[in-house]
Parts: C-alpha cells; sequence; structure tokens
C-alpha cells in the first residue's frame, strides 16, 4: 500500500476530507517557510544596521534595496519589529520671490523614508 493510499485510508477513518488535509499541510508549509524567512531577514537586519544615538539600530533604505533581497518583505518585517521610518530632514524655506518654487521640487523626491530605527532589544 502506498503512503498516499494509507494517509488516505487514516484521514478517512478521523473523518477529515482531502480539502481540510490539503489545507492543513498547505498552512504548516506556510509557517515553516515563515520562520526560515524571518530568521534570513533578521540575519540580513542585523548585518546591515548600525548603532543609533537612542540606543537601537538603524538601517538605511538603500543598505536594504542595495542587498538584493524582497525589500518589501524586510521593510514589513522591520515595521513589525516596532521599526519606525525617519524622514528627511527638513530644511529651511528658501528665500526670494521664487524660493517656494525651488523648494517644492524637493520634498516631493524623496516620499520614501531614507532609514528606519529599531528600538534597544528588537534584535534580539
Amino acid at each position: 500500500m502506498s503512503a498516499r493510499a494509507k494517509e488516505a485510508k487514516r484521514t478517512e477513518a478521523e473523518g477529515i476530507d482531502d480539502a481540510a488535509m490539503s489545507a492543513r499541510a498547505k498552512e504548516a508549509r506556510r509557517t515553516e517557510a515563515k520562520g526560515s524567512d524571518d530568521d534570513a531577514i533578521r540575519a540580513l537586519v542585523i548585518r546591515l544596521s548600525r548603532p543609533h544615538r537612542s540606543g537601537g539600530e538603524v538601517i538605511e533604505r538603500a543598505a536594504i534595496m542595495a542587498a538584493g533581497a524582497d525589500s518589501a518583505a524586510v521593510i514589513a518585517w522591520i515595521t513589525d519589529h516596532a521599526g519606525i521610518p525617519e524622514g528627511p530632514a527638513a530644511m529651511a524655506p528658501r528665500r526670494g520671490l521664487h524660493g517656494s518654487r525651488l523648494s517644492e521640487g524637493s520634498e516631493a523626491q524623496s516620499k520614501a523614508p531614507l532609514r528606519f530605527v529599531l528600538p534597544a532589544g528588537a534584535l534580539v
């Protein structure tokens, strides 16, 4: 008797249908993959981060992008672990007749945070 036939017989005896069993198996695989992805992302963040003056760690967005990893997943992991996006420093307004037009372009360009700050102990 094949392994698949034995599994079908066991699930039939327990009253579990194939759809529920395959859903459980898929969820188990997802959980296992998520755990290994979590460890890989944590290792990447530890490697790319540096100390921040607040006592936590800081990681540059450019470093995440340059690492070649799934940047969206890394950024999601950082925000899930209490990471705070840090924007660019505010610039003093320019003076003169056309000063507001000249400074609008630089503010509109950088909507994405430049770096992320993780609190102390987030990478432990």
